[in-house]
């Protein structure tokens, strides 16, 4: 009789212990709050778009998505690595214009496309070493010295050409925007991909593999929390914040030669505004401004919230262009307090 009359009791129990453990285990991962509210939005997007609009939860979407901010992807990946030490990039937009512009003309020229491909990832690779060594060996506050390479970048570009130039429509440049039909759908619901895109998804495993399982990765987020104490723990940081801005160069190189490949023509104004995308990208992602915690598969699903919504604005017909940025500052200041959300509670 008595566990007759104790049973109706026990079930509430069981749920607000199972509640408070559901509520233990999110505070001990608090740092991931940013990114799964990313996922939630890159999912009720689509929601809200395929019941708005139609014909947003199919194939043929996705593939557009991918291949039209694959340059995109790469550019919030190498920002997650440069805000995760506490840094900023403002070099990457220019770096874009200034690769592309060099890589065409000297295609146009009659160099080996390959070897003017690879000379554009090298030049963002240039760029980005020197606002390491300006950062680091001489002090200079990442702000200050990736602005300066932002007008040097935009500058040498302008320099190059004030005119559009062209890929010729036969240079093997364009063979990294082909079509590969993965999936046969009905009517153009096709799946395709681009060797772009194959790249861009290869850039994203190598990132998210240096990031969280090599000592590297581990040094980078010991900088973002505390550079003087990773000092004191013997960890490697005048490398590594050296390494972190390469690798952001390096990737906006990548992007330039991704995004020329695609479009066929590049001009000095290319990636105009682009490095506030991936900042926010990487923000929306979940990457911490004050470094310290974020993830790179954040960061590609920030590049694919960004991509998305110009989708549906473009759908939508009624909204101008313009609010597309309206919409992305208040995107980001919504995630922005979230974060400084995040950042009370792991105080506490």
């Amino acid at each position: 009789m008595s566990a007759l009359l104790t049973t109706p009791t026990s079930a509430p129990q069981q749920q607000t212990r199972g509640f408070r453990s559901l509520l233990q285990r999110v505070s001990h991962h608090v740092e991931a709050l940013p990114t799964a509210a990313s996922v939630v939005i890159f999912v009720g997007m689509l929601v809200y778009g395929e019941i708005a609009y139609g014909r947003i939860l199919q194939a043929s979407t996705l593939s557009n998505l991918l291949i039209n901010n694959a340059h995109l992807i790469l550019l919030a990946v190498g920002l997650t690595f440069v805000i995760l030490t506490g840094g900023i990039d403002l070099s990457v937009g220019a770096v874009i214009a200034c690769s592309s512009v060099a890589g065409v003309m000297l295609i146009n020229a009659g160099w080996n496309p390959w070897l003017a491909m690879v000379l554009m990832v090298l030049i963002g690779t240039a760029f980005g070493a020197v606002s390491g060594v300006l950062i680091q060996y001489f002090n200079v506050q990442p702000f200050i010295a990736t602005l300066a390479m932002m007008f040097l970048g935009r500058g040498l570009a302008s320099i190059l050409s004030t005119q559009p130039v062209r890929l010729g429509d036969d240079s093997a440049a364009r063979l990294l925007s082909m079509k590969i039909k993965i999936i046969d759908g009905p009517k153009v619901n096709d799946l395709v991909i681009t060797p772009s895109v194959i790249i861009a998804a290869l850039v994203v495993v190598i990132a998210f593999v240096i990031l969280h399982r090599t000592r590297t990765g581990r040094t980078v987020y010991a900088i973002g929390g505390s550079e003087q104490s990773a000092s004191l723990m013997g960890l490697p940081v005048a490398a590594t914040k050296l390494w972190v801005y390469v690798i952001s160069g390096s990737l906006a190189g990548l992007a330039a030669v991704l995004y020329t490949a695609r479009l066929g023509s590049a001009q000095n104004i290319t990636g105009l505004g682009w490095e506030l995308d991936a900042i926010a990208a990487a923000v929306i992602g979940g990457t911490l401004l004050t470094g310290g915690a974020g993830f790179v598969l954040g960061s590609v699903i920030g590049a694919l919230v960004l991509g998305l919504m110009n989708v549906l604005i473009t759908r939508d017909g009624g909204i101008p262009p313009e609010a597309t940025t309206i919409i992305t500052g208040g995107i980001l200041l919504v995630f922005v307090l979230l974060q400084r959300a995040v950042l009370a509670k792991q105080r506490e």
